[in-house]
């Protein structure tokens, strides 16, 4: 099978489209350094007619034999559910390739499974998943109005770069994917998801423009493959409303639509409008009784007829179906402190979203630890979001977290992780908690705003707040007038063309992440919606500094204290002890938790701070550098004939020699000491290898 070849950044990408996956409807490997990823796409032969959309599920598999790793369980030693590393993957392709499908395609299932089977340790597997997933549509008979494009862009030397490596992106004050689709001359951005260090909007906007070179690099060799070895795509039928019935429907439902609409309560509005589909259908039942086909199409008209009232009403310059202006942001209300005994809540209410997050502090050793194809991570900051089905007033089982939840948690942790302090300044694991309490459109930005007020409430020392705000957009296809959305509900999400998704501080950007239901977005478009969502961000963190200004100075009563301190790393052993019997007879008797690092720092952590003290000083003493000339008392712990072994500090003892004992002749050691007593001992002597000397007689 041939090769095709394209340059991106300092590397190649090669494609090689392939009929290793045959029963397929399409497959392809592609490659960037000796990071491979396969990629095979298939679609259901069959139509479910009773689906009113696009089943389609994207799935992206790590594989510990990638990196020459055999990973899973000791006792299975396979790889098990995704990582939420993967799941975020497949979220990213899922929003990158879904705006390009078909309208039409309801009812006809497809799947997209990316695997990575060879990692370099150098470059992410994850824009090639995207890509891969691109081409083996492009090259299959499923409908699909591609190609796309993905490039991650970063910055180094104060330049721009493609794809950069892991180390390049750790370096870089920008770590962002652009996707985005070509149309003749033109490139249009469909999906963005990036993380920034408080990054201006000049410097965003400059990444934007630059990703454009080389996802059209990549849709250009896109179409060159479908050219030369492309399927013929399946043909599907669109849904087509009769003229006549919609007119008889139009007469039925009359202006009910248009009054359901103008309830600015979403419960209400969807209660009438859910009775007026009840009394409709009765209609058509009775008149069309051996007829689906008649109900089919009544949805489908009242789903357009809502679309075109809402985009006609606000591009006309009429208000948004809640009575806002285009830039208007909802009602915003925020709380601390509101549950007793926790460290931290926070609460944030933007119009009828509301967002409940509880804090947690831990000691350094509760940090998650998480098993994936790059091998451990250890991460301090865990942030989880719960969308919790009574937010929407609606009934559903509880089967732990979805996509949904993971990539919304991960989105806020994200963007809270650039203002968060250091290990060494703030020496704890924090977990926060964001239960969604109820929903109306962009509970992730209000998730993040909720953090931010319970770790102030909680009195971590964050160097400043982060708020987000989601921008969207209502499109004309005919003559592309628009007009941009501020703090979009749910309403204006599903029937607009874009979910911006914007955090960040009073300084800069933290994190973007960009979903589209049109083709893409242009430069322009992006520039304004970056200020508009600017603009709103400030003014939400305004109203949150009149909740809390800043961090509180202590920390609540019912958390734990975190004492740190450094020691002589070659002592570590001393303070563990053979087997760890030194360190567990510490937690066991003081009751505190000690987490140690290579480097020599030692974290205690108690909730009593006399427990705390006790294990800091007993560790303290072990460590301890006895110099000679000092005199103690300890307790004899072992008798032997030429001397006796004396504890001067916790687990450091020396001997004194039997001529050591007394100015006076000595027979037997028993006749001076006693194992158990307590005697005053000088130390008189240190060798080599750090063992002590002791004398009694000198001692007085």
């Amino acid at each position: 099978m041939k090769e095709y070849r394209v340059l991106v950044g300092e590397k190649e990408i090669t494609i090689k489209p392939n009929s290793l996956a045959e029963q397929s409807n399409g497959s392809v490997f592609v490659q960037y350094g000796d990071t491979v990823v396969f990629s095979a796409v298939t679609m259901s032969r069959k139509v479910k007619e009773d689906m009113d959309f696009f089943p389609m599920v994207v799935d992206f598999e790590e594989k510990f034999y990638a990196s020459g790793k055999i990973g899973g369980s000791r006792y299975t030693r396979r790889e098990g559910k995704s990582s939420d590393a993967a799941t975020i993957t497949s979220r990213l392709i899922d929003r990158a390739l879904r705006p390009a499908f078909p309208k039409n395609l309801k009812g006809r299932e497809v799947q997209i499974i990316s695997t990575c089977f060879s990692w370099d340790e150098e470059n992410a597997p994850d824009i090639l998943g995207l890509v891969s997933s691109s081409v083996a549509l492009m090259i299959s008979d499923i409908p699909f109005n591609g190609p796309v494009g993905a490039v991650r862009v970063g910055i180094k030397d104060n330049q721009f770069i493609a794809n950069p490596t892991y180390i390049e992106r750790k370096n870089s004050p920008i770590d962002v994917v652009f996707t985005g689709v070509k149309d003749g001359n033109n490139i249009s951005i469909n999906m963005i998801d990036g993380d920034f260090k408080e990054s201006k909007n000049s410097i965003i906007h400059k990444a934007f423009i630059f990703a454009k070179e080389y996802i059209g690099k990549l849709c250009d060799i896109q179409e060159e493959i479908t050219r030369e070895i492309g399927q013929k795509k399946i043909e599907i039928e669109p849904v087509v409303i009769d003229e006549l019935f919609k007119k008889e429907i139009s007469e039925i439902v009359g202006d009910d639509i248009v009054v359901a609409l103008s309830e600015k309560d979403k419960a209400r509005r969807l209660d009438i409008i859910e009775k007026l589909k009840e009394r409709v259908s009765a209609v058509l039942q009775k008149k069309y009784p051996d007829d689906r086909e008649k109900i089919k199409q009544f949805f489908l008209f009242i789903e357009d007829k809502t679309e075109e009232i809402i985009k006609k009403e606000i591009l006309s310059g009429g208000s948004r179906p809640d009575g806002r202006e285009v830039d208007q942001l909802r009602e915003i209300e925020g709380r601390v402190g509101v549950l007793p005994r926790l460290h931290g809540v926070g609460l944030f209410s933007r119009g009828q979203t509301k967002v409940l997050s509880t804090l947690t502090l831990g000691p350094p050793g509760d940090y998650q630890l998480i098993e994936s194809m790059e091998g451990p991570k250890e991460k301090r900051f865990i942030h989880h979001y719960n969308f919790l089905p009574y937010s929407v007033g609606e009934i559903k089982s509880m089967r732990g977290p979805s996509r949904r939840d993971i990539g919304h948690g991960t989105l806020s942790e994200r963007a809270i992780v650039p203002i968060l302090p250091s290990i060494d300044d703030f020496p704890y694991t924090i977990r926060v908690v964001s239960e969604i309490l109820s929903s109306n459109g962009s509970t992730s930005m209000a998730s993040i705003c909720s953090t931010s007020l319970a770790l102030m409430d909680a009195g971590v020392p964050i160097k400043k707040p982060v708020a987000g705000i989601s921008i969207g957009i209502i499109q004309n296809k005919q003559n592309m007038e628009y007009k941009l959305l501020t703090d979009i509900q749910g309403l204006e999400d599903h029937y607009g063309g874009m979910d911006l998704k914007v955090a960040g501080t009073d300084e800069g950007v933290t994190v973007i992440q960009m979903d589209s239901k049109i083709r893409g977005i242009d430069d322009i478009v992006f520039n304004e919606a970056l200020d508009r969502a600017e603009k709103t961000r400030l003014k939400i963190l305004g109203k949150m500094k009149e909740v809390l200004g800043s961090p509180r100075k202590n920390l609540s009563k019912y958390a734990p204290r975190v004492i740190s301190f450094k020691i002589n790393p070659d002592k570590i052993k001393e303070v563990i002890g053979p087997g760890g019997k030194v360190i567990n007879e510490i937690i066991d008797k003081t009751g505190a938790t000690i987490d140690i690092q290579d480097s020599g720092v030692i974290f205690i952590t108690s909730n009593k701070k006399e427990s705390a003290e006790k294990a800091v000083e007993w560790v303290k003493s072990i460590v301890r550098e006895v110099e000679i000339g000092e005199i103690f008392k300890g307790e004899v712990k072992r008798i032997l004939d030429f001397g006796a072994f004396v504890e001067i500090l916790p687990g450091q003892d020396g001997l004194v020699h039997v001529s050591k004992l007394s100015n006076d002749r000595v027979d037997k050691v028993e006749d001076i000491v006693k194992v158990g007593e307590i005697v005053s001992v000088k130390v008189v002597g240190i060798d080599n290898q750090g063992r002590i000397s002791l004398s009694i007689k000198d001692a007085y």
